[in-house]
């Protein structure tokens, strides 16, 4: 099917112009957000779209900006830092193979979420959809990532690639409608980013002419302050940047026309690339969008989450408001309002200098003496109206700084209620921690299925093993039968560190962690000591375990190579002699030894090898003893 390649470019470029501008709402809004939480708060959202800033009615009103927002989005970002769930993948079918492909790839998740430092990631991540309410995560494959395996005829390197994960805010982010609830709805979506036109050049290699782009920066400035003195705040808002391209991913759904998809690049006003979807990232092997969508709240039947500064930035307001006038009347209070009659001083010299301490007031003779007016006492109404605010932030944002509360103010409140209230203090939060825990399970699904499309050739990864010792492991894209990720643990934002040690504790001294001989053993130890927070401590090696490795090593070379190495004198002889009946119980060793007639002699004279090992001795001990 021939393209024309002006069609498809204007298409694109019009499509994107009627996005925009279906979005303009959604995006102001974030807009707003992000200036309250970076304390430019004196701004709204005009009838034309636009964010106005407004300033002083007069020089002496107070403009101060006292930030709520910045302290509870900070406290809910520290709360869901917590959230990082342990995550494990489910075998195919109950085969050993199956079941040694499903750890194989569990390792490669625990390998590449330390190298990609996830938890970074998804701390970024939450920082927007904290503020604006959705982020997105984009799964690609870099080729040019990884260690070097060769170089090629023009003696280029040749690296065997990585998978990179980033944080893509919602500015860059296009649906077709924003009537979705999901991704997977789109039928597509536009990723826009901007460049410079010596960076397209960098990365696709193609020149296209820059231009000025209005942008959205960091670095405008807000002005606040009070009666005197000025201050500035940072403020978000469109800036011009010169020698830019937009560049535009279009991402769209698999249809009958485009099985596989298409992915259309334009950079200004060329064409880049037109092809297929290049990621396999979907269940049945499909081909999907990149993304990965965590909001905030989720709005019913709207593509865009809320967040929680949406809800507090009427209060911020009022507080605001509030506190000004308070001081404002604290300014008339302290400074006074001087009463003069008309033409008794010089009101010129009294402006410029005030009424400074033992100042000699020289008014005409005859006239009425200056005086203060009575301004009277601050009003209670103002502190009242102050705390039922500071309520409000509280009781809308859903949480608390329980060393600050008034429910502690007077320290007769027991262990049990105490625990109750934080409790409640948590739940508020479940929703937003199940969010992240959903995004953390679909980046490591496409962690797997990107590896198994794209790691041809092996990988050398290291782990922490389980018995606490480096542990080096070979794979490539076919050890991965399995993309089913499911949580290891719950939700981890209802169970804080002290509540984590204190019932690991209870369970040890339980004796429920003890092996048959009522012992600890070395990998439990390390277990224990990893899930109490002090890192790996026990590197020692766990005897059994590299015992059971080496048999199963040695049932899966059975399998592979259709050979089988001698027993060792240094084996233990009675593992191995489990293991290995193990593995004969089992349905993968009965569909192979039905192929192979060979298998079963093989396998039954490695055990009685073992057995007459065993034998031996337990000769010689019984012998020495």
């Amino acid at each position: 099917m021939q393209i024309n390649e002006e069609e498809l470019v204007k298409s694109v470029l019009e499509d994107f112009g009627r996005r925009q501008a279906e979005r303009k709402n959604f995006e102001n809004t974030w807009q707003l957000n992000i200036n309250f939480f970076m304390g430019n708060q004196y701004c709204y959202i005009a009838p034309n779209g636009q964010i106005v800033e407004y300033g002083k009615q007069y020089f002496w009103q107070e403009r101060e900006v006292y930030n709520h927002i910045a302290n509870i989005i900070e406290l809910r970002l520290s709360k869901l830092s917590r959230v990082r769930p342990a995550l494990t993948v489910i075998p195919f079918s109950d085969e050993e193979s199956d079941i040694n492909c499903a750890k194989t790839s569990k390792k490669i998740l625990k390998a590449v979420s330390h190298n990609i430092n996830i938890s970074k990631i998804l701390n970024q991540g939450t920082m927007w959809s904290e503020i604006c309410g959705t982020v997105f995560y984009k799964v690609d494959w870099n080729n040019n990532a990884g260690r070097i395996v060769g170089k090629d005829e023009l003696d280029n390197v040749i690296k065997e690639g990585e998978v990179e994960v980033s944080v893509v805010s919602p500015f860059e982010i296009y649906p077709d409608s924003n009537t979705y609830n999901s991704v997977d709805e789109c039928m597509s979506i536009i990723y826009a980013r901007t460049f410079h036109k010596d960076a397209v050049k960098n990365i696709w290699g193609v020149e296209v002419e820059g231009r000025d782009i209005d942008v959205f920066t960091l670095d405008s400035i807000g002005a606040t302050g009070g009666l005197g003195y000025a201050t500035l705040s940072n403020s978000m808002a469109k800036k011009l940047k010169k020698d830019q391209v937009l560049v535009l991913e279009k991402y769209e759904k698999p249809t009958l026309e485009y099985p596989n998809g298409r992915l259309i690049v334009v950079a200004g006003d060329k064409l880049i690339f037109v092809g297929e979807l290049p990621y396999v990232n979907k269940v049945e092997e499909k081909r999907g969008f990149p993304f990965i969508r965590q909001v905030c709240i989720a709005t019913p039947n709207c593509f865009w989450g809320s967040c929680i500064v949406d809800r507090c930035i009427p209060i911020q307001r009022s507080f605001n408001a509030v506190k000004n006038r308070k001081h404002e009347f604290l300014n008339r209070l302290t400074m006074g309002i001087l009463s003069v009659e008309d033409g008794s001083l010089d009101v010129e010299n009294l402006e410029e200098e005030g009424l400074s301490p033992g100042k000699v007031l020289i008014h005409r003779q005859g006239s009425q003496a200056p005086t203060l007016l009575s301004t009277g006492s601050v009003p209670i109404d103002f502190q009242q109206e102050e705390n039922s605010l500071l309520n409000e932030f509280m009781n809308i944002s859903g949480v608390s700084d329980l060393a600050r509360s008034d429910y502690l103010a007077g320290g007769n409140i027991s262990g049990i209620a105490l625990q109750l209230f934080v409790e409640q203090d948590e739940v508020r939060l479940l929703t937003s921690a199940e969010e992240i825990r959903n995004a953390a399970k679909d980046i490591a699904k496409h962690i797997l299925r990107m590896y198994k499309q794209f790691a041809v050739i092996n990988h050398t990864s290291r782990i922490v093993g389980e018995n606490g010792s480096i542990e080096l492991f070979y794979w490539k894209g076919s050890d991965i039968n399995s993309e089913e990720v499911i949580f290891e643990t719950e939700n981890e934002i209802n169970e804080t560190l002290a509540q984590k040690r204190s019932m690991i504790f209870e369970v040890l001294n339980a004796g429920l962690l003890n092996n048959d001989e009522g012992k600890l053993s070395n990998n439990m130890r390390a277990k224990v000591l990893e899930q109490l927070g002090f890192g790996v401590w026990e590197i020692s090696q766990d005897m059994n375990t590299l015992h059971k490795n080496s048999a199963t090593k040695e049932n899966i070379q059975l399998i592979r190579d259709n050979i089988i190495p001698d027993p060792l004198e240094v084996d233990d002889h009675e593992i191995h002699i489990n293991e290995h009946i193990a593995f004969m119980l089992g349905g993968e060793y009965e569909k192979r030894s039905k192929k192979d007639n060979k298998l079963e002699s093989k396998m039954l004279d490695h055990i009685r090898l073992h057995k007459k090992y065993k034998e031996v001795t337990n000769k010689i001990e019984n012998n020495g003893d």
